[in-house]
């Protein structure tokens, strides 16, 4: 075998070996898989998948003959990133808006249950008006506690440390807190590879593959041609509405931000602008 011979063994062996990496950080990024990326800072297999990818993108020696299977592969490993990051937007949107939910019965309990333990007037009217918004255990409560006659009841002790336990449940948002600490922990990871792999990917030039030549009158060349031309523009990086600008963005940035008072950090500034348009070198 030729010397050339061996080094065309070798690039396919690393070309396989790639695709499977790329398999492996898609399923690890996969929702539905078993097992997931969970700390991103502590998981040295999945750094080390995502930058095996990302070498092969940026030092492949010959970037136009660049393996069309394995741009393809990278491409839709960026893309099905990029979707995984904006539903959890709309995941970490939603126990936002669970949480301020939350303060506000919170605050409307504690209300009512002042006026409970007052013996208010109304008290009564209090505690149905808020029927629809807490469970029936709630107000079967709240109601133990207006119809006492001693504060040193165990009914009555029983009864205020339920609503209270229930009160600073609302405040804290303890399995809210830990639901945006997975997500941030999955978002870092689905970022990680925006970052590393969109970035690598704008040097290389899209792969055209061949459309076999056809005996066909001049017209239908021209169609050929189009198609070409066509395919060019759906593949080619920076033709989509950017997958880097829709990671830039999105949404999540601005929520990650809003929430950084429940020990969420996600720096906004890290993300590089790469090399595209918006900041060139």
């Amino acid at each position: 075998m030729s010397r050339s011979g061996i080094v065309n063994v070798r690039m396919v062996i690393t070309e396989e070996k790639i695709l499977m990496n790329i398999d492996k950080v898609q399923k690890l990024i996969n929702p539905k898989s078993k097992k997931q990326i969970v700390q991103l800072e502590d998981d040295t297999y999945f750094k080390d998948l995502v930058e095996s990818i990302k070498t092969y993108l940026i030092e492949y020696p010959k970037k136009k003959n660049f393996p069309a299977s394995v741009y393809k592969a990278a491409y839709g490993l960026v893309e099905f990133a990029t979707n995984q990051f904006e539903e959890n937007t709309k995941k970490i949107e939603e126990l936002i808006r669970q949480r301020e939910q939350n303060i506000a019965l919170a605050g409307k309990l504690k209300e009512v249950l002042e006026a409970v333990e007052n013996k208010e007037e109304d008290w009564k009217n209090q505690v149905k008006n808020i029927e629809d918004d807490f469970s029936e255990d709630i107000i079967e409560t709240l109601n133990i506690v207006g119809k006492s006659k001693s504060t040193k009841s165990q009914n009555y002790q029983d009864a205020m440390k339920l609503l209270n336990a229930r009160i600073n449940n609302l405040e804290s948002n303890l399995h809210i807190e830990i639901d945006m600490e997975r997500i941030e922990d999955r978002s870092k990871a689905l970022s990680y590879i925006g970052i590393e792999i969109a970035d690598a990917l704008k040097s290389i030039p899209t792969p055209v593959e061949e459309i076999q030549p056809q005996v066909v009158e001049e017209p239908q060349k021209e169609e050929i041609q189009e198609e070409q031309q066509q395919y060019t523009q759906e593949t080619t990086f920076e033709a989509k509405p950017s997958l880097w600008q829709r990671f830039k963005n999105s949404k999540f940035v601005r929520a990650i931000k809003a929430i950084t008072r429940m020990r969420i950090v996600f720096d906004y500034d890290a993300l590089p602008e790469g090399r595209g348009e918006d900041n060139p070198k």
